[in-house]
């Protein structure tokens, strides 16, 4: 049985830094979050649909770290493609193709101890999550691709999510602050919290930037201090890789909050190159060890204060 399915479109991305001209490169959750997972010795597959733009080179990529693609799917013309700017500690996203939705009979068959559905423009639908439900262990979501408008030239906006219907059918929450408001809504982030717990979430993580990340479970809701880089030179996947680095030891039976630390290591690390990549596992693990170290209980009063 394999440890990790990644369900989500591949991405081709353009990013843009500051003044400089837009650079291709492979994007999307699946290559992130596989990419994190392989470097701890998990097995991984996507499950994806791209369209024949897609580049050969970003297939050989993943497969030659060891991903499996059986199950990347590949429909249309165009693959799901991304504008990303970043410029004064800003991300604005615009998006500038979409593939085929993936659909039930995409899936693969076979059982797998978890998977990661990450959507990025709403490509994944509720009856997906359902039989995905039955075939894994664990099932994680990041709803960032359901919070998601477009406006008439693609450039992204929050819009409301009807969370509930989900959150039933998931183990494993990963959110920012501002997509649990636009899945939960209401004010506070303790209550918001209440409410996906009681809707039958396990563990819930928000990420947090710079200040770190929540992990909120059956323990309480801790403080997992963020990883310092040593140099920042590409931000995008960073949520990303801390998925697929938590899941890869939470299949394992490790404690949530010691895969929430792999987690925020493998993050910093993957910040330091240009793309998806397999990161130094040996060094994400030092990291994880002075992130648990500093890792800090809160009260709901501590959590509030932290605010969307």
């Amino acid at each position: 049985m394999k440890d990790l399915l990644v369900v989500g479109h591949l991405c081709i991305d353009f990013v843009a830094v500051g003044d400089e001209p837009p650079r291709m490169a492979l994007g999307g959750p699946p290559a992130y979050t596989s990419m994190a997972a392989v470097s701890f010795g998990a097995s991984t597959a996507i499950a994806s649909v791209v369209g024949t733009d897609f580049p050969r080179e970003y297939i050989d990529r993943l497969s030659s770290a060891g991903v499996d693609l059986r199950w990347l799917s590949i429909s249309g013309s165009k693959s799901t493609s991304y504008l990303l700017s970043y410029a004064c500690g800003e991300r604005r996203l615009r998006l500038l193709a979409r593939a085929p939705p993936i659909t039930p009979d995409l899936l693969p068959r076979e059982a797998f101890r978890s998977a990661h559905v990450s959507p990025v423009v709403g490509e994944v639908s509720l009856e997906v999550v359902k039989t995905l439900r039955g075939r894994v262990e664990v099932l994680s979501l990041d709803p960032q691709g359901f919070v998601r408008g477009f406006d008439d030239e693609g450039f992204v906006r929050g819009v409301s999510w009807p969370g509930r219907r989900f959150f039933g059918f998931v183990d494993v929450l990963k959110v920012s602050p501002e997509e649990l408001r636009l899945a939960v809504g209401g004010a506070g982030l303790s209550r918001c919290l209440e409410e996906v717990h009681g809707a039958g979430v396990s563990v819930v993580l928000i990420t947090l930037g710079s200040r770190g990340s929540l992990a909120s479970f059956s323990d309480g809701v801790y403080l997992v201090p963020a990883c310092t880089p040593r140099r920042v030179v590409d931000e995008t996947g960073a949520g990303d890789a801390y998925m697929g680095a938590f899941l890869a030891h939470y299949v394992r039976g490790a404690g949530t909050l010691w895969c929430a630390c792999v987690g925020s290591a493998s993050a910093s690390l993957v910040v330091e190159a240009c793309g998806p990549v397999v990161i130094d596992g040996d060094e994400a693990l030092r990291r994880a060890e002075n992130a648990y170290g500093r890792v800090r209980r809160l009260s709901p009063r501590d959590v509030d204060a932290l605010g969307f």
